[in-house]
């Protein structure tokens, strides 16, 4: 009875090892990958969407833009060729969410310092105030890295524009003029495509953990 055991021994082994194997692979076959998904004005909430776009069912991507950063280095869409993002609206002069906000975005920052496929984009909601040579101020104090993070400022109505057509991440009333005033918590995940994928609370840590887990998955759909 031993000699029989011993005799298929290696046949059981290898039978239990290719079952295994062909479990796994069921498994991995029956269960869906997970997916993001990619934002249209449609899906979003109606008082964040301009009237011109809130039918727009896809194809909506991020527009062109020119602005000028800490450096005053002039950033536009090719600055993010080929580039996953996360984008924010802030100014250095708010006192309230947006000093959370930069430092959950330095927290980002740390986490993606040596990918070079992800970057930040951070907007000026106050361009006539946040000039160059204070948002410099503002990106050493925060520890901004410059190969990583824009802080950018510009043409106000251009940066409103973007908010509310693009970004789809502020209400829509105001016309980017000087009374116009924007204020929002959201950072946006953006796709090498410019497509949005994701909006998170900046204010929230948990928010800030499921933009981590997100963009995870949303690298890994360029590695398939």
């Amino acid at each position: 009875m031993l000699s029989f055991f011993s005799k298929y021994k290696f046949f059981g082994i290898v039978m239990l090892v290719l079952s295994s194997i062909i479990i796994y692979l069921f498994y991995t076959a029956l269960t869906p990958k997970k997916t993001l998904p990619v934002y249209q004005p449609s899906m979003v909430n109606a008082e964040l969407v301009d009237s011109t776009l809130q039918n727009v069912k896809k194809y909506h991507t991020i527009a062109n833009f020119s602005l000028t950063n800490q450096n005053g280095e002039i950033i536009t869409q090719e600055n993010y060729n080929d580039k996953i993002y996360i984008a924010d609206f802030f100014f250095t002069t708010c006192p309230t969410i947006c000093p959370i906000m930069t430092k959950n975005m330095a927290e980002i920052q740390s986490k993606i310092l040596n990918d070079s496929n992800v970057l930040l984009l951070s907007h000026s909601v106050t361009p006539s105030i946040d000039t160059v040579a204070q948002l410099k101020k503002y990106a050493i104090e925060k520890g901004v890295i410059d190969t990583k993070w824009n802080l950018v400022t510009g043409n106000k109505k251009e940066i409103y524009d973007l908010a509310r057509k693009s970004y789809l991440a502020v209400k829509t009333d105001g016309d980017g003029g000087p009374f116009d005033m924007i204020h929002t918590e959201n950072f946006i995940l953006i796709d090498k495509e410019k497509r949005i994928r994701g909006f998170y609370d900046g204010t929230k840590a948990k928010d800030i953990e499921k933009l981590l887990t997100d963009l995870e998955v949303l690298k890994n759909t360029y590695l398939e």
